[in-house]
């Protein structure tokens, strides 16, 4: 059996089309999604400029409605989606490293399609099953705001012990998310500052317990120097030149955001006289779940504050102008009822 309906298609330039498009049922191993809630993400807007091919939408929550053969998730348990269909096989996937798996075999919403459209077909390995009282909006969480950042923040802690100030250059959605699960593995007296270039930002950073900073003034973000930790979620190679400055001996400079290019020579000829550290981190892995789903539940009321924002899939356009404004923080879009 084959379900048609209609699905937005990003065609660029900030247009959106209703196109229909076909799933069929699942084959063996994979499970046919009905999508709930899509939380945008910074990536989208690259997809709501420049066209997508497939139906974006890489931050999904929904329910299995059908299992493909052999899939062991019943139809109607809840769940979220792992956009990165690793292999299981490489060497990555054996270590426990899905996220940088060798033989991805897709990424639903850039070439598969994604939560922005009523079903997804994934494979069994990306879904992970959710508890009863997490709602499908605050399940998205589960995803960038909280495993890509969370996913950095193990890497960092990795990195340096004994850490006593955190900066984090970009209050965006990653921004955010990496001041809210700071502020949750950190003692709460440790500091952690924010820049960004957007007053409502910086104030809502605030509200989540961050000590903001005008990304404007360069000066103001020198003085935080020095700090143990700083994170760059703005991809700009500006911000992360100061992100990399104000660390002190031994610092730890985490690579979050990466529109920009990166080359050791924003270091100069300090990493050795001050033994810096940079790593990189790309996305999480599906390992790291069950950890995250227990950090939320015992975290509702913070974690809860990112969504500023909950739309029909209906009032997609306002959704994204919302989301694009800099006055929000994480936007989801939701689906009820039966798909046309």
């Amino acid at each position: 059996m084959s379900r048609t309906a209609f699905a937005p298609i990003f065609v660029g330039e900030g247009r959106i089309e209703h196109q229909k498009r076909n799933w069929p049922d699942p084959g063996p191993g994979q499970l046919l999604i009905r999508v709930r809630a899509n939380a945008i993400c910074g990536t989208d807007r690259h997809q709501f400029f420049e066209g997508s091919v497939a139906v974006a939408g890489h931050e999904a929550a929904g329910e299995v409605l059908v299992a493909g053969p052999g899939s062991s998730h019943p139809v109607g348990t809840r769940g979220v989606i792992f956009f990165k269909d690793y292999c299981k096989e490489c060497r990555s996937c054996r270590e426990g490293h899905s996220s940088l798996c060798w033989n991805k075999r897709a990424m639903t919403g850039f070439d598969s399609d994604g939560g922005y459209g009523p079903y997804e077909i994934i494979s069994e390995t990306q879904f992970f099953p959710i508890p009863d009282d997490i709602s499908y909006p605050l399940a998205t969480m589960l995803l960038d705001a909280m495993g890509t950042t969370g996913h950095a923040w193990n890497r960092a802690l990795h990195g340096r012990d004994e850490i006593t100030s955190v900066y984090i250059a970009g209050a965006g959605p990653i921004g955010l998310g990496l001041l809210v699960m700071g502020k949750i593995k950190l003692p709460a007296d440790i500091p952690i500052y924010i820049s960004d270039i957007s007053a409502w930002r910086r104030d809502f950073a605030a509200q989540l317990g961050g000590i903001p900073v005008d990304a404007r003034d360069e000066q103001a973000v020198r003085a935080l120097a020095p700090v143990d930790v700083s994170f760059d979620s703005t991809g700009k190679k500006v911000a992360r030149q100061l992100a990399i400055d104000v660390l002190g001996h031994r610092g730890v400079f985490m690579v979050v955001g990466g529109q920009e290019g990166f080359s050791f020579e924003d270091v100069g000829t300090e990493l050795l006289p001050r033994e810096l550290s940079i790593l990189g981190s790309e996305y999480f892995d599906y390992n790291e779940f069950a950890a995250n789903v227990a950090i939320l539940q015992a975290n509702r009321a913070i974690i809860e504050k990112l969504v500023t924002h909950v739309f029909p899939i209906e009032d997609l356009d306002t959704a994204f102008a919302t989301f694009l404004s800099g006055e929000a923080g994480k936007v989801v879009v939701t689906q009820e009822g039966d798909p046309t």
